[in-house]
């Protein structure tokens, strides 16, 4: 949280502003940042070079944390070991770019969805399609799977999202009220249920039961291209060109602005230790304290020899099931993880901490 509220009894209760203190002959406290924990930096420990022959768009890990898919713009999609990164095999049936993957907690099922409007369900003990969810008009840019009921829901360029049943295929509910493309969807078990950010420079909370928009967050002035869900705080991150900004459930209350990666975000994670990762259009990636929105690293992706500088761009970001190993995935074909350094302290790595009374913001 930005406000750091005194919480020492002998102080008179404040009269007016509690924040600034307006009582007579109170000293007057500048809302101030909370010092940020410190966090290891991260570094590059692997390079996947691999055959893929587009933008890799996506990326998903297993939850038994052995292996992780990869969606890439040659249509296919790939499973790799996590330990060795070791290909295990190659699954083609989209015939445009691969853009969402998600792994099912409970079923040996991968989803996909694409920009050829296809929405797969994949039996990986068979490595074949056994489910296509019919009714997108247009491209299927994000997918999610519903933590505690089989319920898939997907989003696209027709500016809806879609509800399934995972089991009989069926739309329970089409999500509609964005004016422009929906480019990413996350999921929880609490409300809201469902969250989608769009081209429209919007976020909207759904009531999953009844189908509809329960709150619309029109704070961004920019198109909201990612999302991601804190794995135990009730909050959530979306990510735009002109702020990152942090939301509290169920209301979608706002919290903070995260400022200072100006560029086209494309992707946000963020680990049990609170550590939020942005990645963007021109390679930048930004490693921030959740609770302070302390931007405490930023990394610059190398292209790969032969690659244009312009091919630097990060598309997704996923952490493993442990959330000590970072996967990265570019616009050069490369499949990038990353790890704490071990050798960090923090002498080593000081954390540079400078109170900004300006974060609250909007």
């Amino acid at each position: 949280m930005a406000t750091n509220h005194q919480e020492d009894k002998a102080d008179p209760p404040p009269s007016g502003d509690e924040t600034f203190g307006a009582s007579a002959g109170a000293v007057v406290v500048s809302p101030s940042m909370a010092k940020p924990k410190w966090h290891a930096p991260w570094k590059l420990y692997k390079t996947v070079i691999n055959d893929h022959r587009g933008w890799i768009r996506c990326c998903a890990v297993e939850p038994g944390n052995k292996w992780f898919g990869t969606g890439s713009a040659d249509s296919v999609i790939k499973i790799w070991d996590l330990a060795s990164s070791e290909l295990k095999v190659s699954l083609t049936g989209h015939v445009s770019s691969v853009r969402g993957l998600a792994f099912s907690k409970r079923h040996p099922y991968l989803f996909s969805c694409g920009e050829d409007g296809q929405v797969k369900c994949w039996d990986l003990e068979y490595n074949k399609v056994i489910r296509h969810y019919h009714g997108h008009l247009s491209a299927v840019y994000s997918l999610a799977l519903h933590p505690s009921i089989d319920v898939l829901v997907t989003a696209g360029r027709d500016s809806t999202g879609r509800v399934w049943d995972m089991r009989t295929k069926t739309n329970i509910h089409t999500l509609v009220g964005h004016t422009d493309t929906v480019a990413s969807v996350i999921c929880q078990s609490a409300e809201p249920q469902i969250v989608t950010g769009s081209h429209d420079c919007t976020i909207r909370l759904w009531d999953l039961a009844a189908g509809k928009s329960i709150a619309t967050l029109t704070n961004h002035k920019k198109s909201v291209r990612a999302l991601t869900f804190h794995p135990s705080l009730y909050m959530f991150a979306s990510a735009s060109p002109d702020n990152i900004k942090q939301w509290k459930c169920p209301e979608g209350k706002f919290i903070q602005n995260l400022s200072g990666h100006n560029a086209i975000v494309n992707c946000l994670a963020v680990n049990k230790d609170g550590v939020l990762v942005s990645g963007a259009h021109n390679g930048t990636m930004h490693l921030w304290d959740w609770r302070t929105g302390y931007n405490f690293q930023r990394l610059q992706a190398q292209v790969q020899p032969g690659s244009m500088d312009c091919e630097a761009g990060v598309f997704s970001i996923t952490f493993d099931m442990s959330g000590t190993r970072m996967i990265t995935t570019k616009a050069d074909k490369t499949i990038e993880v990353y790890k704490e350094d071990e050798t960090a302290t923090e002498e080593t790595h000081p954390v540079d901490w400078r109170p900004d009374i300006k974060r609250r913001k909007y």
